[in-house]
């Protein structure tokens, strides 16, 4: 009898934050993309965050090397080697054109910081380019915090609208070869 009195209460208990769940509402914020816009701005969104976390474990790295005295010209080498050519602006500028961008922080010029080298026996110029590479870091990581922010807000809006229209999540799935 006692099990069952629990069984009772979890299931009561499940309906209630079932009940207490609040209804998805839309955002005027992406009331000017379709659908398949809005998807693919998430996609955007999720491709750019992708691409400042790896930019920004480049830049750690690069960090601890100078932190460590160890930036010496045959380890930034194979650093640069596994360097990618892409920046994170060139993906930025499609995502301010399609919601305009006043969360998102500038983003330091990382190429130069690449670029600039580091005489180990030099003290000051090795602070200088430490304070540098940290506050780069920085920006790289509050620019991916602004990223996760535009994500969960395009989430929602998808969650949103599936919610209004639950056939619309269908679309997002892959259709079976020969199904019409």
């Amino acid at each position: 009898m006692d099990i069952r009195r629990q069984q009772q209460n979890q299931d009561a208990r499940r309906r209630d934050a079932t009940d207490r769940r609040a209804t998805p509402e839309r955002s005027l914020e992406f009331v000017h993309l379709d659908l398949p816009a809005l998807r693919a701005y998430r996609k955007a969104l999720g491709t750019e965050e992708h691409r400042v976390s790896y930019w920004r474990r480049i830049i750690q790295a690069r960090l601890d090397l100078v932190r460590s005295h160890r930036d010496d010209v045959p380890t930034m080498e194979r650093l640069q080697d596994a360097f990618a050519e892409e920046r994170p602006a060139q993906g930025r500028m499609a995502l301010i054109a399609i919601v305009p961008d006043d969360d998102i922080p500038p983003i330091p010029d990382l190429d130069h910081l690449w670029k600039s080298s580091v005489d180990p026996d030099d003290a000051q110029s090795r602070a200088r380019l430490e304070r540098e590479l940290a506050f780069a870091e920085l920006q790289l990581s509050t620019y991916r915090q602004a990223l996760h922010r535009r994500l969960g807000r395009a989430t929602a809006e998808l969650i949103a609208r599936y919610h209004e229209d639950p056939s619309q999540c269908l679309v997002a799935l892959p259709s079976a070869p020969g199904a019409a």
